[in-house]
């Protein structure tokens, strides 16, 4: 019964947000309080849920920081260069933008921290895409990718559990998974290179006016451009200021015109948008001093000596003193992120819910137990493999914790009867981090759909099925490297 209820709460769960019938705030706080009364948690699921919500304080208070934080550099001007070496290097071609957007947050993955690398992400690339009329939930959606799959690092977490859970040195579980690794990133980029063309299209067919189409050029022969002048049939990055860039004859390339107001300081190129040049929240003679402040707290958070809520509430408060020394500044601040805060909150508290009735009533453990249960004795040799299938649906529906300790260590106790190894099955195991970061259980993924306005449901239908995709790839690499074996 506990197994029945806990996978249709969860598809109950999915079905609302994916069909926006339901907020994820409302689906996370209904859908487990009416399955755990079904599951006979009685008035007992009160403390079930503040136990869970006591585990999540850390995240929500590192979360609440980070915003105010990285908003607060956001605002001061810290990553307006960033951005405009991006669009010189990027121009204006959708497929561009997109696939830069993955490369960047692969980088950015490096720290292993996953709502650093969104917000950083998110801070450079979404006044693009807005600017570009690009949709945010494509850079949601390849965001979320590449710091899923760069999720598999070992000092990213989930590598360290699975070795930690079978007690076995983390190296013997990464470096055999580097193949996999660069893999997925290709995986990414193709994902990514794809969107790009799909966003380059829609906007072509959306928006003749803006953007050139080669099979009607003609049109444009004779008018004349935004801005007054008239347009040429010049290649990408070829129209002068003031002209206007029309894709070559025969060419699909679709080309934004007056590219120019993408990348000078002009009061036209980032107005009404979060980088604009005019805005009073500028504080260029601090350049230099807010860089330093953001290294040292991205190498605090790297270094790991102390809680990174810590960090972050060290560092958004020093740079609010020092950028905005009157009170009335910093309330103002303060104020100005609060949209951001309550929604990246309240949804991590939400998710104590889900998570301290699945927990607390047991159905975790009954669900993992009825997983291995139901594996035939005759697959006993592929069990590496099936743990790795098992890792893309179960890490999306429960933490890492609970999988890496819970589940893999009594997979591996069955998969050692057939002559696996604990380190195939800890590599196998982490093949479906890419699908898991998608999950919203995962405040980081909460944080990277709130910075970007975009709707839980919207990220998950784009993302998904890509991500289950570059587990399985990863997973097939890892077999054929010999990574992951066959007893």
């Amino acid at each position: 019964m506990l197994v029945l209820l806990g996978f249709a709460m969860i598809a109950v769960f999915m079905v609302l947000i994916m069909t926006k019938k339901l907020t994820p705030v409302l689906a996370l706080i209904i859908v487990p309080t009416v399955f755990g009364l079904f599951a006979g948690a009685g008035l007992g699921i009160g403390d079930m849920v503040l136990d869970s919500m006591k585990s999540m304080t850390s995240t929500a208070a590192l979360l609440m920081f980070a915003i105010i934080y990285f908003g607060l550099m956001i605002d001061v001007g810290l990553f307006d260069p960033l951005v405009r070496f991006i669009l010189r290097k990027l121009g204006n071609d959708p497929a561009k933008v997109v696939l830069g957007t993955a490369l960047l947050a692969a980088a950015v993955s490096l720290d292993g921290d996953g709502s650093t690398t969104f917000i950083l992400t998110t801070a450079a690339m979404l006044p693009i895409y807005l600017r570009l009329k690009m949709s945010p939930v494509v850079l949601t959606c390849v965001a979320g990718l590449a710091n899923g799959t760069m999720n598999i690092v070992p000092w990213g977490g989930p590598t360290a559990r699975a070795a930690s859970a079978l007690k076995i040195d983390v190296n013997d579980v990464f470096v055999p998974m580097i193949p996999s690794l660069v893999a997925g990133l290709a995986v990414v980029l193709v994902f990514a290179w794809v969107l790009g063309l799909q966003e380059r299209n829609r906007l072509r067919a959306t928006q003749p006016e803006i953007w050139g189409v080669p099979d009607t050029a003609e049109a444009f022969d004779g008018g004349t451009a935004a801005g007054g002048s008239r347009t040429s049939r010049r290649g990408p990055g070829t129209g002068g200021s003031g002209t206007a860039g029309i894709a070559p004859e025969g060419s699909s390339v679709a080309v934004l015109e007056r590219t120019e107001l993408l990348v000078d300081d002009s009061d036209t190129a980032m107005a009404d948008t979060a980088l604009d040049p005019n805005r009073k929240t500028l504080r260029p003679k601090l350049q230099w001093f807010n860089l330093g402040l953001t290294i040292a707290v991205m190498g605090m958070l790297i270094a790991d000596l102390v809680p990174l809520p810590y960090v972050f509430m060290v560092g958004s408060a020093i740079a609010l003193l020092v950028n905005f020394p009157h009170v009335k500044d910093q309330g103002a601040q303060l104020v100005a992120h609060a949209p951001s805060i309550v929604a990246v909150v309240s949804m991590v508290m939400a998710a104590a819910v889900l998570t301290g009735v699945l927990t607390g009533t047991g159905m975790v453990e009954a669900m993992s137990a009825w997983l291995v249960q139901i594996i035939p004795a005759d697959m006993g040799p592929l069990m590496a493999v099936i743990t790795g299938v098992l890792s893309i649906p179960m890490t999306f529906f429960m933490s890492n914790d609970a999988f890496y300790f819970g589940v893999l260590p009594v997979l591996s106790e069955t998969a050692a009867h057939y002559g696996i190894s604990a380190a195939e099955m800890a590599r196998a195991s982490i093949t479906g981090q890419p699908f898991h970061m998608q999950s919203p259980l995962v405040p980081a993924i909460l944080l990277l759909v709130s910075l970007a306005k975009v709707d839980l449901g919207d990220h998950h239908k784009k993302v998904l099925w890509r991500s289950a995709v570059v587990s399985l790839v990863m997973l097939g690499v890892g077999m054929l490297t010999g990574a992951i074996g066959i007893g």
